[in-house]
């Protein structure tokens, strides 16, 4: 593999890529659709999108982005030569043997989501041990968490991803769902729910710790030299201004 971020002419399936006389430089990210941090339909591909973009801009490269479900978008940016990696991620442990993360491209808040109607399902997540709390098939959510569902404390069923499992809630499939705090206030102000479904949510916001996501370089050689020169490039953009500029522009 390359150790450096040279232009790939004309190698089929390579993440970086030459187009027209320009000789435009393209890197390619798998991604999974999850607005607002990284989603094909917002401008700049989310928030997320629009801080990448900004630093391979400062080293000379246009970014795409290709959409799958989380766990093909994983095999993919993991896998495939078409791609330098996938986004948007938390770190864990597991992960570190995988990956060369990026620095912070967004900050999460995750947080139980609950009908109000059916009233609180608890305080914490040892009194929720009865409950099924509906998860998203491949997601990390946190040591305390997945580490109670491991050892059977929590019962969780995954779904395909968070907006199915809100239309679950709603039909009380699920008493509960884990779901990013911005990820779920998007869902409720799209086109799919209506005002009267999002006066029916309330949330439970004091049990997970914020978190912040990154793009996953592989663990190679090439990955590590996009990792370095990303990370270098972060350092010259105020990425926490960026990110209080897009929310302006999409509110």
């Amino acid at each position: 593999m390359h150790c450096t971020l040279a232009v790939s002419h004309g190698q089929a399936g390579s993440p970086v890529a030459s187009s027209g006389a320009a000789s435009l430089r393209i890197v390619r990210f798998a991604a999974e659709d999850w607005p607002p941090f990284i989603s094909r339909s917002l401008p700049a591909d989310g928030i997320s999108g629009v801080m990448v973009s900004s630093v391979f801009a400062r080293l000379g490269y246009t970014v795409r982005y290709e959409y799958f479900p989380w766990k093909r978008t994983v095999q993919f940016g993991l896998t495939s030569p078409r791609y330098a990696g996938f986004l948007a991620v938390w770190r864990t442990p597991e992960r570190e043997k995988l990956c060369h993360f990026s620095v912070p491209v967004g900050n999460t808040q995750a947080v139980l989501a609950y009908l109000k109607e059916d009233g609180s399902p608890g305080a914490t997540l040892a009194q929720m041990g009865k409950l099924r709390i509906g998860t998203v098939a491949g997601y990390a959510n946190g040591e305390q968490f997945d580490g109670m569902v491991a050892r059977g404390e929590l019962k969780t069923e995954e779904g395909l991803n968070d907006a199915t499992n809100l239309k679950k809630l709603f039909i009380k499939r699920y008493r509960v769902i884990l779901i990013e705090r911005q990820v779920l206030q998007h869902l409720l102000m799209g086109r799919n729910f209506s005002k009267a479904e999002r006066e029916r949510i309330a949330i439970i916001d004091t049990i997970f710790k914020e978190r912040s996501v990154h793009v996953c370089f592989k663990r190679d050689e090439e990955g590590a030299a996009y990792q370095k020169r990303f990370n270098e490039a972060a350092r010259d953009i105020d990425m926490l201004r960026l990110e209080r500029d897009y929310w302006k522009r999409i509110e």
